[in-house]
């Protein structure tokens, strides 16, 4: 009897004395006034590739090399579009040399020819016009059919109507070629000069820039390889503006905010700190599915934020473990 009731009095105190650790803690944890996560440092990565295709014939970067925004860092062979630029350039002269000629006006031997059109159909008019007086007096006299005469005044309408023709394409000669070729020659020149900076631009894409200052992290070509667009050439990581990846759990996230200061720290470095700031919070828990209902279970969720940090002197590395502290107000 003496044993059960020491063993009551036992679990009692167990139970009373876990009763107080854990709501003391939990007391020191909505009283703190900082918040202490631990994580790495990251940095803003940019893949780099070709936006056409082509064989890859100079790559003059490492892995590890410090590149500054503008710096080449891959070049394609360059000689079908070097070439396709000279035909279309070509091309571009070919159809201005042609508007020139349709608004200059047409050449001189067309208009020698317009012209002679015009005395001979002027002649065949004046012909028929003897011819048909001829027959109306012959069918006055009643020598010839009203059909004959009626034949001879139908072949001076002909000519007539020819004769005008010909004295329209002589006027038209004489301005040069009619307003709708003109036209058509403007926009085959506008045409011809687009394919021209398409091909010049085209040219441009086979010189590779580093978009960003920062390191070469990873270099994923090789010189003589046939690359298609879009293919990754390399990777390269902004040193001088990281971030730090932490996890934040569910009792903190109220307490801390966007934009908030935030002081990392670094195992390397122990007596230095680096100011920093939280840019982004992530809206959804990980590690613990959000279907969880439980109290127990639901209060170790975490959501993962980062701290942007400034890195001038390029001290801290992609990788490295840290720890920041976030100054927030006690929890009620």
């Amino acid at each position: 009897m003496k044993r059960k009731l020491i063993l009551i009095l036992v679990l009692v105190a167990v139970l009373v004395g876990a009763a107080y650790f854990f709501t003391h803690r939990a007391r020191n944890d909505a009283d703190a006034t900082s918040i202490t996560l631990s994580g790495n440092i990251e940095a803003h990565e940019s893949v780099v590739g070709f936006k056409v295709p082509g064989r890859l014939a100079e790559l003059p970067i490492e892995e590890g090399q410090l590149v500054k925004a503008g710096d080449v860092l891959a070049r394609l062979d360059q000689g079908d579009y070097r070439q396709q630029v000279q035909i279309d350039e070509a091309t571009v002269g070919a159809r201005e040399a042609e508007l020139g000629l349709a608004t200059a006006g047409s050449r001189p031997q067309e208009k020698k020819a317009a012209h002679q059109s015009v005395l001979d159909a002027q002649a065949d008019y004046e012909l028929k016009k003897h011819d048909l007086q001829r027959y109306q007096a012959l069918y006055e006299k009643d020598e010839v059919s009203a059909q004959v005469r009626d034949t001879a005044a139908a072949a001076l309408k002909r000519s007539q109507a020819a004769l005008e023709r010909a004295k329209q394409n002589y006027d038209q000669v004489l301005e040069g070629v009619r307003k709708e070729q003109v036209d058509i020659n403007r926009a085959t020149v506008r045409s011809a000069r687009q394919a021209l900076e398409l091909s010049r631009i085209k040219l441009s894409y086979t010189t590779l820039l580093a978009p960003i200052t920062g390191v070469v992290l990873v270099r994923q070509a090789e010189l003589g390889e046939v690359l298609t667009a879009g293919t990754p050439v390399a990777t390269i990581a902004d040193l001088d503006h990281l971030w730090m990846r932490g996890y934040l759990s569910e009792t903190d996230l109220g307490r801390v905010k966007l934009g908030q200061v935030a002081t990392v720290k670094t195992d390397t470095y122990p007596g230095k700190s680096y100011r920093g700031r939280v840019s982004f919070i992530s809206s959804q828990a990980e590690f613990t599915p959000k279907s969880v209902e439980t109290h127990k279970e639901r209060v170790t969720l975490v959501y993962r934020i980062k701290i942007e940090l400034e890195n001038p002197g390029h001290e801290l590395k992609p990788g490295m473990p840290a720890d920041a502290t976030l100054a927030v107000a006690p929890a009620r």
